[in-house]
């Protein structure tokens, strides 16, 4: 799958956690995704939660790379899906590249995201900005 290709995500029908204040560093959104899953019931699998955490980690850390900051970063469930929304203040969209082998550029967190997700939607977040949500299996 890729970002042009990715369905449109509908909004949970639970309410989306906002972590407060946002994240600054990937470590901080990793400990507010935890924090969220401790509070589902029944919890996700072992599996399920590693999954979660690795692409709170990616998005994070793309938002923060590539556009400078997260501005907002917020969790839902339903019984099916877990849901992922991460704001940014670049309204540029997220793009595969080719993977830098030798570690100097990445290349991996964008199809990382999209191979753990069901679904992506990408929106634009006036005034500048944009807004990624991501659902994936619970």
């Amino acid at each position: 799958m890729t970002d042009l290709d990715s369905a449109a995500v509908s909004p949970s029908p639970h309410t989306m956690t906002a972590t407060e204040p946002p994240p600054s560093r990937a470590a901080e959104a990793r400990a507010a995704a935890k924090a969220f899953v401790a509070t589902l019931d029944p919890r996700p699998a072992a599996t399920t939660i590693q999954d979660l955490l690795l692409l709170v980690s990616e998005l994070v850390t793309n938002a923060i790379r590539h556009a400078g900051a997260v501005t907002a970063l917020a969790f839902g469930a339903d019984a099916d899906t877990l849901y992922v929304q991460v704001t940014d203040p670049s309204a540029a969209r997220p793009r595969q590249r080719t993977p830098d082998l030798r570690g100097g550029t990445g290349g991996f967190g964008w199809p990382l995201v999209l191979r753990l997700s069901k679904r992506t939607d990408i929106r634009d977040h006036p005034p500048q900005g944009k807004v990624i949500l991501v659902a994936m299996a619970r």
